[in-house]
């Protein structure tokens, strides 16, 4: 197999080559995509680079990104999802839904424990869910040195750009999100005001501030070699930079974004196995979550931020939930971001 000649690469698309690098391999290309050598893809500003690529099936409809990151330091990984009719070649741009996952869990998660491939697929839009990890929505603060971790650039800066300009994602954008990934969309759409046309947020910690909140936060963020102190500062202490990552406080910041937030009330609900103790810990996260996504639709109506919230009662902090709630709200962020039904 041979190679065409390589040309300059554009900061919006990749060269078109005969075959891919996909960890040391060749790859055979399909007539209908087409595909890119990782070495001639653009860069993000920072750097940030694509250095390999996997396809996942035959249909070549999902793959996973090698993401060489200077805001990491590290390389992590991405999977991706295209619609139908997806073309590298061409120059259009799809809708796209940036989906994060929760702490102690990985990019794999949102395939792995939803349908979110057979409902993505029956719509033209692209989802992008990323690496991620335990206090990995924030840039950390590292008792005010910053440094690595950056994980809101990794997200917001690197990912963003690497796939805008490579992978045709384009300006409409939603975000979704459980639990950690909940309050990192969240999060998100505050701090970077007009980027995402929707937010959907399950079970996250909206309010950070509530009592009791900055004590769980640092307990779950808490593992052997992570200090959590080094997060977002010592609460009280570094207050500021806190509220600066509180979903809640940001809202006034939000500008073009609608919402949608859920929890349950951290009783036996309908997908709960008979017998379940009441002090699982499921139970016990989403009762603490609940006043958080309860304050943060309170302080979005008062904003005449639009915003639905599904309080559904009866549920633990678990994926059953979850996945209907992604159910839900999938058609408000269709509609939100301009993406159609396929055909």
């Amino acid at each position: 197999m041979t190679r065409r000649p390589r040309r300059p690469v554009s900061r919006t698309m990749p060269t078109v080559a005969t075959a891919a690098v996909i960890a040391g391999a060749l790859l055979p290309l399909t007539a209908t995509t087409g595909t890119a050598d990782a070495a001639t893809l653009a860069k993000a500003d920072d750097g940030a680079s694509i250095a390999a690529y996997k396809w996942l099936n035959k249909t070549k409809t999902a793959f996973d990104i090698t993401v060489e990151s200077p805001a990491l330091g590290a390389q992590r990984k991405v999977r991706v999802l295209l619609p139908k009719g997806y073309r590298f070649s061409s120059p259009k741009a799809w809708p796209v839904v940036y989906a994060y996952h929760g702490g102690n869990d990985s990019y794999v998660s949102w395939t792995r424990s939803s349908d979110i491939q057979s409902v993505a697929s029956k719509w033209g839009v692209m989802v992008v869910m990323p690496e991620g990890a335990n206090g990995s929505y924030t840039n950390w603060f590292n008792y005010g040195k910053g440094g690595t971790p950056r994980w809101e650039d990794f997200h917001m800066k690197e990912v963003r750009q690497l796939v805008e300009r490579n992978y045709h994602a384009g300006a409409s954008r939603a975000v979704m999100g459980i639990s950690s990934g909940a309050e990192g969309a969240c999060t998100y759409a505050g701090r970077y005001p007009g980027e995402f046309r929707f937010a959907a947020c399950f079970s996250g910690v909206l309010s950070m501030s509530l009592p009791g909140i900055p004590a769980l936060l640092m307990y779950t963020n808490t593992k052997p070699g992570v200090d959590p102190n080094a997060i977002w500062g010592i609460p009280r202490v570094d207050q500021a930079n806190w509220d600066a990552h509180d979903p809640v406080k940001l809202l006034s910041k939000v500008r073009g974004t609608r919402f949608y937030v859920s929890a349950g009330n951290g009783t036996p609900g309908p997908f709960d196995k008979p017998g379940t103790a009441p002090w699982d810990i499921g139970y016990l996260s989403e009762k603490a979550v609940n006043p958080t996504v309860q304050d943060f639709a309170k302080r979005a109506r008062q904003l005449h931020i639009p915003i639905t919230a599904h309080m559904y009662g009866p549920g633990r902090h678990s994926w059953p939930y979850w996945k209907r709630e992604m159910h839900t709200a999938w058609p408000q962020i269709m509609k939100a971001i301009g993406a159609k039904p396929v055909r």
